[in-house]
């Protein structure tokens, strides 16, 4: 599992990219703003992703933490 993990997460984060560069510049007009290329949607991606991978690891962790106390309490 983790062999793969970093390949899929590598592949997730220039499709991440790729996304974000699209809708932005689908949605950038509406709002006044600029489009950003390919290279700007990577950075926004890797700051997005370096705020909220903490946030789910915390989550998870309290979830996992929840469900031994209440099985192993038993």
């Amino acid at each position: 599992m983790g062999y793969f993990s970093i390949p899929a997460a590598t592949g997730g984060f220039f499709f991440s990219s790729w996304l974000l560069m699209i809708f932005w510049g689908i949605i950038a007009p509406d709002f006044g703003l600029e489009t950003v290329g390919y290279k700007m949607a990577m950075l926004i991606t890797i700051a997005i992703w370096l705020v909220v991978a903490p946030l789910a690891a915390a989550i998870a962790r309290k979830r996992v933490w929840k469900w031994h106390a209440r099985h192993w309490t038993s």
